[in-house]
């Protein structure tokens, strides 16, 4: 059967979607052991007789289908499941998976993605092939979906996962932790977070979750959080969730990294000035463009990279720093200096997060601002809008952009996204 996306073979199908996941862990951070169970309400895209989902290094004890026991076989990452009855195309099965065991992270060309254990706690950064190490999913970037999450680990712990937390249940020296993401949510952005944390929060939707004894208000690179939410409301659209999180590891992290409300930072990432607030700035921008609007395909990875890379120039001209024009001439006299060998729209996995990708991306974003001028940020704002908690293509932008202005942008694209040599910057 082909790959559900290139990029990451082996993962995701398109024979179904899956409409809603829930998934119940108890989790014994001493041993790093997990019981869980994932109910995922299933829709048939063609007629089905089996269901094969990706799982990863976790051993699956029972299955049933709309209750009846199922029969099903694990290996190669797949649980297949062969469902009692053929499921016509439209029809819908429940499918409960119950689970267990030590979970681990997934080796990929990208590194070791998915659930990681900390010194005294646990962080999930799942993209974009990671989910699988934690529950049962269709890991494919546009199979979106709602998530119901009830974590149970020991008291004194936090729990932080994606959307609004609903309820906490304290029972026999544990706590439940309950979570309700009701926007539509690609796999590869369903987050966990366990620690000793404590909450601060930085205005009226925005919450900075870290450990006791590191600072995150006046003075560091989050003194701001909140501004940014406003400010990027206003160029790109109402913020697309409930609120917004950032979470402060005590550990170290090489990168931070997004999900869907909510951004991960490692205590390095704290300290005041620009090289850890644009990584602030960026992360955010991910909730309007990854989050929100996702890729239907890894290949067009440039719709979640370019703008967040270009917000982080927005945040800077701002807040009263370099204009954006002055970050985009100094990013393409580097990228001029580089080799010219990558093709943005279509980079291939083993460039996707390339870091050309990424500046290359905003110089794309910045040269069609350029071009649409005082109609750049209505056609952005229009855009995050009718696009809101999908999965969206470069075609599809194309053909949105081209609505405010008389000039090609299929062409300018054409030279950005899918040629390799760099255009010029128009100043």
């Amino acid at each position: 059967m082909p790959a559900a996306d290139p990029y990451v073979p082996g993962h995701g199908n398109r024979r179904y979607a899956v409409r809603c996941y829930r998934i119940d862990l108890d989790y014994k951070i001493a041993t790093n052991h997990l019981a869980a169970r994932a109910v995922l309400e299933i829709e048939a895209l063609e007629d089905l007789d089996q269901v094969a989902l990706d799982l990863y290094g976790l051993s699956v004890s029972r299955v049933r289908v709309d209750g009846r026991q199922a029969r099903y076989t694990h290996r190669d990452r797949k649980l297949r499941v062969t469902l009692p009855s053929k499921t016509k195309r439209g029809g819908r099965v429940k499918v409960d998976v119950q689970y267990a065991g030590k979970p681990r992270p997934i080796p990929s060309v990208f590194g070791a993605v998915g659930w990681e254990e900390l010194d005294d706690g646990v962080l999930v950064a799942a993209q974009p092939c990671g989910a699988p190490s934690w529950f049962p999913c269709n890991d494919r970037p546009d199979d979106k979906a709602r998530y119901r999450f009830a974590v149970t680990v020991a008291d004194g712990y936090r729990v932080i996962a994606n959307g609004r937390l609903e309820a906490r249940e304290k029972r026999a020296g544990k706590t439940t932790w309950r979570f309700r993401q009701d926007e539509p949510m690609a796999p590869y952005l369903a987050v966990l977070h366990i620690g000793r944390y404590v909450s601060t929060r930085a205005g009226e939707r925005v919450e900075l979750v870290h450990p006791r004894g590191v600072a995150v208000g006046t003075g560091t690179a989050f003194a701001r959080q909140a501004d940014m939410v406003d400010a990027f409301a206003e160029l790109f659209g109402p913020y697309p969730f409930g609120e917004y999180a950032a979470v402060i590891t005590e550990d170290e992290l090489e990168i931070p990294l997004e999900a869907q409300t909510l951004s991960t930072f490692g205590a390095n990432h704290v300290a005041a000035g620009w090289e850890n607030e644009r990584l602030v700035a960026h992360e955010l921008a991910h909730q309007w463009f990854g989050n929100s609007l996702t890729v239907a395909s890894w290949k067009d990875i440039w719709l979640h990279e370019g703008f967040a890379c270009y917000s982080e120039w927005l945040w800077s001209e701002l807040s009263g720093g370099r204009s954006a024009a002055a970050w985009a001439s100094d990013h393409h006299r580097r990228l001029a200096a580089l080799p010219q060998d990558l093709v943005l729209g279509d980079p291939g996995r083993d460039l996707m997060f390339d870091d050309r990708v990424y500046k290359r991306g905003a110089l794309t974003v910045h040269a069609l601002r350029g071009v649409l001028g005082d109609q750049f940020f209505p056609m952005l704002r229009e855009w995050t809008t009718e696009s809101r908690w999908s999965s969206v293509s470069t075609p599809a932008f194309v053909a949105h952009a081209q609505r405010y202005t008389h000039a090609d942008v299929a062409g300018l694209i054409d030279a950005w996204v899918y040629r390799t040599p760099l255009p010029p910057l128009a100043q």
